[in-house]
């Protein structure tokens, strides 16, 4: 039964994801100012559906970063609206055309944007996702599937339905953004069996639902497994500069995968910062876990081992090493770090290009907040998430790594000998 449901929703959504592909960029942005519209207007359903299923996770002691992330308010249901008006803005990548050459022969060959045609995106606790998810591939071109977590189906389905409305008001089938309505996880199964309808598979998530993703998908998975981001702070850094970094990284919204886990300190700087960073995160309340060098400046950390280094604790939690330089702090990245985003605090300026260079990470940042690491943040609009694998997309994915690109040749009658 599962697999005949399953079915229906991927040859629903790819017949939908035709009825797309044909709408102008002016027709699409007309359609999402509708859905914006028609979310606030479902504030009120919406915060009640949200109400029921927190104060659920808050009976099943779920994590706090969950329920941060599972609870919705009128300023982030206003937030999510604004977000798909922040999206009409963008430019339409599709039938975005660049010219490759012209051949002897006197062909020309370009390659245009298109649409990768039907998404299915799959997550948890996470109900903004339903409108970032929905309106970015609706930008792009493409129908989505959306599979979300049971902690939020309730809220996801009242953000789909305003969205209903819209698509229903231009005359546009709702199969354009599907929501599954039952998480069961056979169901799931089902849909990642179905190559046929569905081009792309995007699970949002803790580690285990995106390995488990990738591990019984037949179709492309986009994989982000977790963010265990550094901050390193090189010799050269200023040291206000360093704490303000750390303290937006780590406490702004410890819950989040771009929050900071992990603080690497040159041992020149130890005596003179780590005294400093003991006062600031003692006053937030930030749990320390502290290598052998760095224990002496706290007074209530926990000393680290080697293998412990590299938890995302998405929480007010942070691992702090010294390091003797900054290849022993790459080194490090390289072993413990997500390939998520990767932050150095130099004055320096050839240390800031070597570790833009070495360190292998979806975003490397310069004097900069992790908390930047975010589609919005980079100038994508929403984003559909986080890419830690490197095909086809890498970092946060707006509406350009929601489509491909296919040749364009156009000749005047050539035939090949």
């Amino acid at each position: 039964m599962s697999t005949d449901v399953a079915v229906k929703i991927a040859a629903n959504a790819s017949k939908a994801a035709k009825a797309v592909a044909n709408l102008t960029t002016e027709e699409k942005n007309f359609v999402l100012q509708s859905m914006a519209n028609h979310i606030r207007e479902a504030t009120t359903d919406i915060l009640a559906a949200n109400k029921d299923e927190v104060a659920t996770a808050v009976s099943n002691d779920t994590s706090a970063a969950m329920i941060d992330r599972l609870t919705l308010t009128e300023e982030r249901i206003e937030a999510m609206a604004s977000a798909i008006e922040q999206i009409i803005a963008l430019e339409d990548p599709v039938g975005k055309a660049r010219f490759i050459e012209q051949r002897p022969n006197g062909i020309n060959i370009e390659k245009r944007r298109i649409a990768l045609g039907v998404i299915c995106m799959i997550y948890e606790a996470r109900p903004n996702v339903t409108a970032d998810a929905g309106a970015l591939c609706f930008k792009a071109g493409n129908a989505v599937i959306l599979r979300c977590g049971r902690e939020a189906i309730q809220t996801s389905l009242a953000i789909a339905k305003a969205m209903h409305q819209a698509l229903r008001e231009h005359k546009l089938p709702e199969e354009v953004i599907s929501i599954v309505p039952d998480p069961d996880r056979d169901l799931m199964l089902g849909l990642l069996k179905q190559e046929q309808y569905i081009d792309l598979v995007i699970p949002r998530g803790g580690e285990g639902l995106i390995r488990f993703v990738t591990e019984h998908s037949r179709i492309p998975v986009i994989q982000h497994y977790k963010g265990v981001c550094h901050l390193y702070i090189d010799q050269s850094a200023d040291l206000d500069m360093a704490l303000n970094l750390l303290l937006n990284g780590k406490v702004q919204r410890p819950g989040v995968c771009n929050a900071l886990e992990g603080l690497l300190v040159n041992k020149h700087l130890a005596a003179d910062f780590l005294p400093k960073v003991s006062a600031a995160l003692s006053e937030h309340n930030v749990i320390v876990h502290a290598c052998a060098k760095s224990l002496e400046y706290f007074n209530q950390a926990q000393l680290i081992e080697e293998d412990e280094f590299g938890q995302e604790y998405l929480a007010p939690e942070i691992a702090i090493r010294v390091v003797d330089d900054m290849d022993h702090a790459i080194a490090h990245i390289d072993r413990f770090g997500s390939q998520h985003t990767e932050v150095i605090c130099t004055a320096d300026q050839a240390n800031a290009e070597r570790f833009i260079r070495q360190v292998d990470s979806a975003v490397v940042m310069h004097n900069s907040s992790s908390r930047f690491s975010d589609g919005g943040e980079l100038g994508l609009g929403a984003e559909i998430g986080i890419s830690t694998s490197k095909l086809h997309a890498y970092g946060p994915m707006g509406l350009e790594a929601l489509t491909t690109e296919k040749y364009v040749v156009t000749g005047t009658g050539q035939t090949r000998n």
